[in-house]
């Protein structure tokens, strides 16, 4: 921060006894020394803060674009779904109108395979 080599603070210490005096020099520097230490506190804090901030808005701009990549992932999910259908769609349209033209199955039509099966036929056509 400051560039004060040892040959400078010597005459700091120096200037500092002969104005201050050698009975309240202890007490001022220790003085002196509780600011700066919360000085630096402060320094520290405000530097915390500010990193937070910063990490706090890149995570926001994270989330926006994992938020955007969702949306455009399910936009094409919905989007290949649909010619999916569509595709599906246009495969048994054909298929359903030859079906409804089959007549319905009844029992007669049915082949009997089995020698007791006239008799089970008999026995639903009563219930």
């Amino acid at each position: 921060m400051f560039d004060v080599n040892l040959s400078e603070l010597m005459v700091i210490a120096v200037v500092a006894l002969v104005v201050i005096g050698p009975e309240r020099l202890p007490k001022v520097a220790r003085t002196a020394g509780l600011i700066l230490g919360r000085l630096q506190r402060y320094v520290s804090d405000v530097k915390a803060d500010i990193n937070r901030e910063i990490q706090l808005d890149e995570l926001k701009q994270l989330q926006q674009q994992v938020s955007q990549q969702v949306t455009s992932l399910e936009a094409s999910v919905t989007h290949e779904m649909r010619e999916v259908e569509s595709s599906v769609d246009k495969v048994i349209a054909p298929l359903a109108t030859d079906i409804a033209a089959l007549p319905e199955p009844t029992l007669e039509s049915v082949p009997v395979v089995d020698a007791q099966a006239p008799a089970v036929v008999a026995e639903i056509q009563k219930s």
